[in-house]
């Protein structure tokens, strides 16, 4: 087959040299041409691409070296009441108790977003008293969009009806729930501190009991996950005439008796409550249950004092 290159011997055979010059010129010139334009297309790929892929920037195909990855810096430790960015409303949860009132923010599946935080029960504990030192745990807390308060007494309807470890001002219907969505400007709901506290510790299958040891014996009891509300089984006489439950089991039963006597009776009140209300599952929380000294049932389980503020996120169950 008869081509160009044969034909460009033959030139150069004839001694066609100006031929052969004009096409040794032109294909250099295109040789050229071609070779620009082909380095301009690689510059604009290599550009473009780098630009939309982070990654390949790390690598240079030009003279076959890999670049060294920068590092980036870690971020910043949170403060201890910082919220980070959670889709949701964030819930302070607030739990008032005899010697602490503490709070902590969840996020909307109830897990902490906050490290807890906790200020001293004001010595004398009046509504008052109580409020202002709400105020100054508020201080400690990041941001917020709503509030959920245990208390250590009976509540209805967001007021209070008996606060046995406070003060007696808190027994006349005291309306805590108005009131902190007075001074915080958020929206508020309150429960007893045990019913709250067992929603932070329940699995939600068969019939629940949950005690809660602190300065008094706060009590709850769930089936299928539902609350049966009232229930104030500290308050209930046992073992002696005059005494109760709390007599035994709260503070003044543990500096009484002392902590082997007070072992004793958490022993016998897990068997009496056992036969009074037949449970599936015994849930043992509150600040003293670090001084248990047995080992229980497999059926009982000794939570976190922090659950108290942990079922804060389940007050607002209807709203997500």
């Amino acid at each position: 087959m008869y081509n160009g290159r044969q034909k460009f011997e033959e030139s150069l055979s004839n001694g066609d040299n100006s031929r052969a010059r004009k096409t040794t010129k032109w294909s250099f010139l295109s040789f050229r041409a071609v070779g620009r334009l082909l380095g301009s297309y690689a510059t604009i790929e290599c550009r473009f691409f780098n630009s939309c892929n982070p990654a390949r920037a790390q690598y240079n195909s030009f003279d076959m070296t890999t670049k060294t990855a920068t590092t980036a810096a870690p971020a910043p430790a949170a403060s201890p009441g910082a919220t980070p960015t959670t889709l949701g409303p964030i819930t302070m949860s607030i739990d008032i108790g005899g010697s602490g009132l503490k709070a902590m923010l969840l996020d909307p599946a109830g897990k902490p977003v906050s490290e807890r935080q906790r200020v001293l029960t004001p010595e004398v504990p009046t509504p008052d008293a109580v409020l202002a030192g709400l105020e100054e745990l508020r201080k400690l807390m990041g941001e917020f969009d709503r509030v959920s308060v245990g208390f250590p007494g009976v509540v209805k309807h967001g007021a209070t009806f008996g606060a046995f470890n406070l003060h007696p001002l808190w027994a006349a219907g005291f309306p805590l729930q108005a009131e902190l969505e007075k001074r915080f400007k958020k929206p508020v709901r309150v429960g007893n501190d045990a019913d709250v506290a067992g929603y932070g510790a329940i699995k939600g299958h068969g019939v629940e009991l949950v005690l809660t040891l602190g300065t008094g014996l706060g009590s709850a009891l769930f089936t299928n996950g539902h609350l049966c509300p009232g229930l104030e089984l500290g308050h209930q006489i046992w073992r002696k005439k005059g005494m109760t439950y709390e007599d035994y089991l709260g503070r003044r039963g543990l500096d009484k008796f002392g902590k082997a006597r007070w072992n004793d009776f958490i022993e016998a009140a897990i068997k009496s409550t056992e036969a009074l209300f037949n449970w599936d599952h015994l849930y043992i929380g509150g600040g003293n249950t670090k001084k248990i000294l047995f080992t229980p049932a497999k059926n009982v389980s000794i939570v976190s004092n922090e659950s108290g503020l942990l079922g804060g996120v389940m007050l607002w169950r209807d709203q997500g």
